[in-house]
């Protein structure tokens, strides 16, 4: 791993290891707007063959699938956490990733909190942040 603007960076191998091997992506602030962009990633990621579930407590479903309020809801092992709220939001949703064993932490492009990467590394857990991950996908050319 280097080291890019104090948060943690994988490269490219890393990076390609995780989009292969997760099955299982939690969305957390997945909208039911399809104009929002957590909505059109989301959907890119069901396209792509991953088991999307939405995690936002405003939201009952989004396209038939039940929306759960928090981590610790979903019914089903996660491998990965896709974080489409604000910085600040961070530590919580890590502290929720690793009492449910998740693998990797994913924040989307803007989105990053150094204490919170450093909290989920100590966890064990592979960290991405302020990254798309359709961006990343498409880039690596995965699955």
């Amino acid at each position: 791993m280097v080291k890019n603007m104090s948060i943690v960076k994988l490269d490219d191998t890393a990076l390609r290891d995780i989009l292969t091997n997760t099955k299982v992506i939690a969305v957390v602030g997945h909208s039911d707007k399809p104009e929002r962009t957590s909505y059109q990633i989301a959907q890119f990621l069901r396209r792509v063959g991953y088991t999307v579930i939405p995690v936002n407590p405003a939201v009952k479903e989004i396209d038939g699938e039940p929306s759960y309020t928090s981590l610790a809801e979903v019914p089903l092992p996660v491998d990965l956490v896709n974080i489409f709220r604000r910085s600040e939001y961070l530590r919580e949703i890590v502290e929720q990733a690793i009492a449910i064993d998740v693998k990797t932490i994913w924040a989307q492009l803007g989105i990053n909190h150094e204490s919170a990467a450093q909290q989920a590394l100590a966890a064990g857990m592979n960290v991405v942040m302020d990254a798309c991950i359709k961006i990343e996908y498409q880039r690596l050319k995965c699955r």
